[in-house]
């Protein structure tokens, strides 16, 4: 029994091990021919998955701006990410997991246009303290191109990107794991409890 239990695990690990590369195009929220194409254990297997968006009637579309608006006004969310934001420990491991995520990703051709405001220039400001420096790593990256642009006055998120990634699942796996488990993390989550 433990032997096959040690077999299985084994064989997890061993195709958890093998490459998997990605090619998309992705953008919102006008979408036109968006795919993701993935490959994995060195192109035996393949597929294509088109990104379309769904046809939203006149109706539905005036209860989804309702909703939004809706979101936009409650600003217990917004608060509860900036409690996060303004701990320098959990801003200081959030930036270091993007780091190591983007160090263990093999890039290709990488093209990224964001474009985003939250209606407010302070919380719009607040969120920048840690896109901006995370910007400004990725902006002297020779592979990519990156254009990240905040909008003080509007609620809007715009998004153009393209590329080719390959990555080790593994890998990524270990990244995501180390991340959840750190204290500095934890410890931002039992603060913003506390503010609530």
């Amino acid at each position: 029994m433990l032997t096959g239990v040690v077999a299985v695990l084994l064989l997890l690990i061993a195709l958890l091990a093998i490459p998997v590369t990605l090619t998309f195009q992705a953008s919102w929220p006008q979408a036109t021919q968006d795919y993701i194409k993935l490959q994995w254990a060195f192109g035996l297997v393949s597929m294509r998955l088109p990104l379309s968006q769904p046809k939203v009637s006149s109706a539905e579309g005036e209860e989804l701006v309702q909703r939004i608006e809706h979101v936009e006004h409650s600003s217990w969310k917004k608060q509860d990410m900036f409690v996060l934001i303004r701990q320098k420990l959990f801003r200081q491991r959030i930036i270091r997991f993007i780091s190591d995520f983007w160090h263990a990703v093999h890039k290709r051709d990488i093209s990224l246009r964001v474009r985003i405001g939250l209606g407010d220039p302070a919380d719009t400001g607040q969120l920048w303290s840690i896109v901006g420096p995370v910007t400004g790593m990725m902006a002297n990256i020779k592979v990519a191109s990156f254009q990240i642009e905040p909008e003080f006055f509007d609620t809007m998120f715009e998004l153009d990107s393209s590329g080719n990634i390959r990555f080790i699942p593994l890998q990524i796996i270990h990244l995501t794991i180390g991340m959840f488990l750190s204290p500095s993390v934890w410890q931002g989550i039992k603060q913003m409890r506390k503010v609530k």
